[in-house]
């Protein structure tokens, strides 16, 4: 997509590149707001994230304003679709999810490609994690691995959907301990945790930043977290290392543009990400609301989803998880 001269010169670019005016400290023309292309429902981890660090980009960006647009479905394919559609010109960005936006384009042919888009840095990284009813007979890993064993796929294990991380990490349990599961995929964290309070299920697949709250009000037990160390707001809860299975499984939530928007333009905005992730304010409310902050660079994070890709297209090649 080409840039017009008009919008460089007289727009954002111009306001930002302009001779003797320092990116960092132009002010951001404010005609009009910059939507933020959430692709889930609202009232979601990811929502309630990025909806809670928008105050804070203001502050880092003086003269913006900025405005969630939700763009669900297809599994996140839409809102992916329309950030890397959307015009170049400063005023969309979108967050994007580490896997979903690579096991998209590995399962079919959307339209976006990873290459359309640039990468302003991450803010999020979350592990996935195992959990059981609190009247469940499995304490531990050792607990799930003897009962898969000794009844394969009649273990069934709850996630927010095929191809996400929650079921990816279940194929990686499966593959790394030998056993079969029984894959029961819902719409979202809601439906699974009510089905494995109600003995529909007996694990449920998530993410621990999303379930601390699930974990301290005692509606759910942890057999064991993918991270690669012990969760920081749940220390009591095991590693799957811990138990001889380096898993390391979870969502990288990122913010990008469409590839075209001029570079001025996307290092402004990665620095005000870069300052709000520095923010103690920020980090004081991510804390309070469980929401487990690790910050990567745009080189970083172009990094990870391309490696991340990678390793996605080699399971799929060993194992599709439309297969279960």
């Amino acid at each position: 997509m080409a840039i017009s001269r008009r919008l460089f010169g007289a727009g954002i670019g111009g306001a930002l590149a302009g001779p003797g005016i320092a990116s960092a400290q132009a002010q951001w023309p404010s005609e009009r707001p910059i939507q933020i292309i959430v692709p889930f429902p609202p009232g979601g981890g990811t929502d309630l994230n990025v909806r809670a660090m928008t105050t804070h980009f203001q502050r880092h960006l003086p003269g913006s304003r900025f405005v969630i647009v939700n763009r669900p479905g297809a599994g996140a394919e839409i809102g992916y679709a329309a950030t890397a559609q959307a015009p170049p010109d400063g005023y969309t960005m979108g967050t994007v999810i580490t896997p979903s936006l690579q096991t998209i384009t590995i399962e079919r042919q959307p339209s976006y490609r990873l290459e359309d888009f640039g990468y302003l840095g991450t803010v999020v990284e979350d592990p996935g994690a195992f959990f059981v009813a609190p009247n469940s007979p499995m304490h531990n890993v050792a607990d799930l691995v003897a009962q898969a064993k000794a009844d394969p796929g009649a273990i069934a294990v709850g996630t927010a959907g095929i191809g996400s991380d929650d079921h990816l990490l279940m194929i990686g349990v499966e593959r790394a301990a030998g056993i079969r599961l029984n894959h029961i995929p819902f719409s979202g964290q809601a439906p699974t945790v009510t089905a494995l309070i109600a003995g529909h299920i007996q694990i449920a697949s998530m993410n621990m930043g999303e379930s601390i709250a699930l974990l301290r009000e005692g509606r759910v037990k942890a057999l064991a977290t993918a991270g690669r160390e012990r969760f920081a707001m749940a220390p009591e809860v095991p590693t799957f290392r811990e138990s001889g299975f380096a898993l390391d499984t979870g969502v990288v939530r990122s913010f990008v543009v469409p590839v075209a928007t001029p570079r001025a333009i996307q290092d402004r905005l990665a620095e005000t990400i870069a300052a709000t992730m520095r923010d103690p304010a920020w980090i004081a409310e991510a804390e309070r609301l469980f929401i487990p902050l690790r910050y990567r660079n745009q080189d970083e994070t172009r990094g990870i989803v391309f490696r991340e890709a990678e390793a996605l297209r080699v399971l799929w090649r060993e194992r599709s998880w439309k297969d279960g």
